[in-house]
């Protein structure tokens, strides 16, 4: 069994881990951690029958019980703390909350590397999700055209979304965006283009009836292709796509970006 502790236990995307690993036959829930139900039993907690696994109020206390994954979907302000205290404690750590800064996977890299430890982050782990990042990888190695569209709910606080921040950095990989009218040389405000993520142009939209979505938008003349991802209102999609990374990252070092990275490895 595969000792896993879920940090941000009672949030959205937690309470579907957990359900998930209680009934698991690979998978052991060994801690839980959200500070506002901290001393309650976490099944007790996201509404199951009690299954003796008490919340924590931070990471530390939780990995105090034998743990071999730490599984962490709290909250941006929190996450790198608690997965730079993961590895100091010998864990491995799969990071699903998004709103990470390129300087904050850069920490976490180098801290992991001197561990000798793994560490998967995405900013979406559906399997579907990693589809659509993999087909507008394979479009840009023949479009230099495009542009990102970010879909959320009204009060999702981070802009744009790690899904998409991820998306434009890896297509940089790929290749650089050729912008028909530079930024620099438009008339108006230039906030009007969406911010600029390593050459690619993100418009997040934030309104109240929208659902979690993306899509990168490549053209030419006389033609476009749009590359779209669509989420439902659960959480469900991103938890097969999460417990494939923590069996994974046991047997990895360093730091692997994007669940798209695991499932097509060249």
């Amino acid at each position: 069994m595969i000792r896993v502790c879920i940090a941000g236990a009672t949030g959205w995307t937690g309470k579907a881990l957990v359900a998930a690993v209680l009934k698991s036959q690979t998978f052991e829930l060994s801690g839980a951690v959200a500070r506002q139900s901290a001393g309650r039993d976490i099944g007790e907690a996201i509404g199951f029958s009690r299954c003796g696994v008490i919340v924590s109020g931070s990471v530390r206390e939780a990995l105090a019980a034998p743990t071999d994954v730490l599984i962490d979907y709290s909250h941006p302000t929190v996450v790198k703390e608690h997965v730079l205290t993961s590895l100091k404690l010998g864990v491995p750590a799969v990071i699903g909350t998004s709103g990470l800064k390129p300087e904050d996977f850069e920490e976490i890299r180098l801290e992991a590397e001197s561990w000798n430890l793994g560490v998967i982050a995405a900013g979406n782990f559906s399997i579907t999700a990693a589809l659509a990042k993999h087909c507008a990888l394979l479009a840009a190695k023949y479009l230099p055209h495009r542009e990102i569209l970010d879909y959320a709910q009204a009060d999702k606080p981070d802009v744009p979304s790690g899904t998409t921040r991820e998306l434009a950095e890896s297509l940089a990989r790929v290749r650089a965006n050729e912008m028909v009218k530079p930024i620099a040389d438009l008339i108006g405000p230039k906030e009007a283009r969406g911010v600029c993520v390593e050459g690619t142009p993100i418009h997040s939209l934030r309104l109240p009836g929208y659902t979690l979505a993306f899509e990168t938008a490549f053209g030419l003349p006389d033609e476009r292709l749009t590359i779209r991802h669509d989420a439902g209102t659960s959480a469900e999609p991103y938890v097969a796509g999460t417990l494939l990374a923590a069996e994974r990252v046991r047997n990895l070092k360093g730091l692997v970006r994007g669940l798209d990275t695991l499932l097509f490895k060249e």
